[in-house]
């Protein structure tokens, strides 16, 4: 098995294409050791490395975030958990957090109804123009909400906490909401509670 590994505009991220599917649908995020423990045997083992602050699956790479390590001493542990994992056929997420994660996925949004036929346009931009971008960095970016023309979303793995993710948000994203969907005259990052 080989796994390629990518830098990621945020210094503290790496993001591991181990080859194969890794999520068939959706992305999965844990930011903490109790939540990997109870959800995930995949974002355990890599927890179990010392230095790592959070893991991100999403369709074909797993994406890891450290603290004050450094990646040439974490890159080789990191290899050899994903190599372990995947060589053992363990699911990536535990079968009751499958659905858990599902729920989270399809998230609680917030909008008028009023507003719907504006929502299904910014979903639509940002799935087809924004979203596979920031996969490409490692990353995911959900819409959560829209109200009195602010745009509420939520960034994920390698772009929570990026160093660049104002300037994606406000400059990348704003602009481009702004440019098709002429209501929108804010974009702002909202933190998900797990």
């Amino acid at each position: 098995m080989f796994i390629q590994t990518e830098t990621t505009p945020n210094p503290a991220t790496l993001k591991f294409l181990p080859g194969r599917e890794v999520m068939p649908s959706g992305t999965a995020e844990f930011r903490d050791v109790q939540s990997a423990q109870e959800g995930s045997p995949l974002a355990a083992r890599l927890f179990d490395v010392p230095g790592v602050t959070g893991v991100f699956f999403g369709y074909d790479f797993v994406t890891v975030t450290k603290g004050d390590a450094e990646w040439q001493h974490l890159k080789p542990a990191i290899l050899g958990a994903l190599m372990e994992h995947f060589l053992s056929g363990a699911p990536v997420l535990a079968g009751q957090h499958q659905s858990q994660m599902a729920d989270i996925e399809a998230g609680e949004e917030f909008y008028d109804e009023a507003d719907e036929e504006i929502v299904v346009t910014i979903k639509e931009i940002l799935d087809t123009r924004v979203r596979p971008a920031v996969a490409q960095d490692g990353g995911d970016i959900t819409f959560r909400g829209y109200k009195e023309g602010t745009v509420f979303l939520n960034m994920k793995g390698a772009c929570a906490g990026c160093p660049s993710s104002t300037a994606t948000l406000k400059h990348g994203i704003q602009n481009l909401l702004r440019h098709f969907v002429p209501e929108v005259q804010e974009v702002e990052q909202i933190a998900e509670a797990y």
